[in-house]
């Protein structure tokens, strides 16, 4: 048969409405599922990328059993997608990254790690009301911020200084501190709340050096340090620095005490300082990982997914994204506002702890362990409860 012009164009239509017809529709909105992206920020590059990593590890391991729950909000499916980003534990780079979180609207942030880029970064997400719960940054100065979009999972600097110098006065029984900090706002907020309760105890502080984080010989500080004679050491700083410059205090022959917080309280630590960790002191806010009521069973399935051992804060970042699904589910939606709306009322059992909110954002009746070095591994020795004044 032939198809004279004018009738062409109709056949050719028609033809063309059977094949779309016979294509499946894609989905409507209201079938498709309900994307919701959380921000992730931690070094995970230099240095600190061992803790960066279990960060990571942590919340990659919550949004897991989160999709493994199959969770509908109105009857539509529910995905939980990860995004993280290496801010490689610099405040300008934590800028960036939070930037880059804000333009690809995440409708929550689990970060960051450090302090020193947590506290610039929550300014760009209070402008943006973007929720942000840190599982590991200390500082007080964080929440004392005043933005409702700031949270974090457990005790700060406050409290933890005030255990600390208090542990070395009480139960250690220094009376004169040397005391090091690595000039970040984690590392020196730790070591001004260290000072503070220590000289309210009754110590005199007879040395005060100052380091950065990229350095890894102190023998120069050590050695003006030493000539004091102090009875113990105090170091504000993470595990890269903390781990030389305990050998080093062994190589000089310092007859201190030398004492870390949560930055050095971690298994890298251990491997690192090798034999100079034994009867090295150190605090974690928090419980004992095998006290902690998940706690057993988190370190299985962590080792059996990622093949590594927990170094300190994945707990916390597990707790810390399980903290904003808990929030989304009760308001049945990812819009941050309507999560912001709920993370004020959190009553959620974690693996780290029984998780309540203050007015701040702070976390409610936090504690802090101390531990000893003791054939390479840290020991438990207390557990302290303590309020922020």
């Amino acid at each position: 048969m032939k198809i004279s012009a004018n009738t062409l164009p109709l056949v050719l239509a028609a033809v063309l409405g059977v094949a779309a017809c016979s294509k499946e529709a894609p989905p409507s909105d209201a079938t498709a599922p309900i994307i919701i992206r959380f921000g992730h920020a931690a070094p995970l590059t230099g240095p600190q990328a061992h803790l960066g990593k279990d960060n990571e590890n942590g919340a990659r391991l919550a949004m897991e059993d989160a999709n493994a729950a199959n969770l509908t909000f109105g009857g539509r499916a529910v995905k939980f997608e990860l995004l993280s980003e290496d801010d490689q534990s610099d405040p300008r780079q934590g800028n960036l990254v939070a930037q880059k979180f804000v333009d690809a609207k995440v409708n929550a942030v689990i970060g960051h790690l450090n302090s020193g880029t947590t506290i610039p970064a929550s300014r760009l997400y209070s402008n943006a009301g973007i929720p942000q719960v840190s599982p590991s940054a200390t500082n007080p100065t964080y929440t004392d911020q005043g933005f409702k979009t700031a949270f974090r999972v457990m005790a700060n600097d406050v409290q933890q200084g005030k255990v600390l110098g208090g542990y070395a006065v009480n139960n250690l029984q220094a009376k004169t501190i040397a005391v090091i900090d690595d000039k970040t706002a984690y590392g020196e907020g730790l070591a001004t709340e260290f000072k503070k309760a220590a000289v309210a105890a009754g110590a005199t502080v007879v040395a005060e050096e100052h380091t950065d984080d990229k350095s890894v010989d102190f023998k120069s500080i050590l050695t003006t340090i030493k000539g004091k004679q102090p009875d113990l050491i105090f170091f504000g700083g993470m595990d890269p620095q903390a781990a030389p410059m305990a050998r080093q205090i062994k190589q000089l022959g310092v007859p201190a005490k030398f004492m870390l917080g949560d930055g050095g309280c971690n298994a890298d630590f251990m491997k690192n300082a090798a034999d100079a960790s034994e009867g090295i002191y150190c605090s974690l806010p928090g419980v004992p990982l095998a006290r902690m009521a998940g706690g057993a069973k988190f370190s299985e399935r962590y080792q059996a997914r990622f093949k590594a051992n927990i170094q300190s804060y994945a707990p916390y970042a597990y707790d810390a994204a399980m903290v904003l699904i808990d929030a989304a589910k009760r308001a049945q939606s990812g819009e941050p506002a309507r999560i912001l709306a709920e993370l004020p009322k959190t009553d959620y059992n974690g693996v780290t702890a029984h998780i309540l909110f203050d007015a701040k954002g702070d976390l409610k009746d936090g504690v802090i362990s101390m531990y000893v070095g003791k054939n390479g591994a840290w020991e438990p020795l207390e557990t302290i409860n303590t309020a922020i004044p």
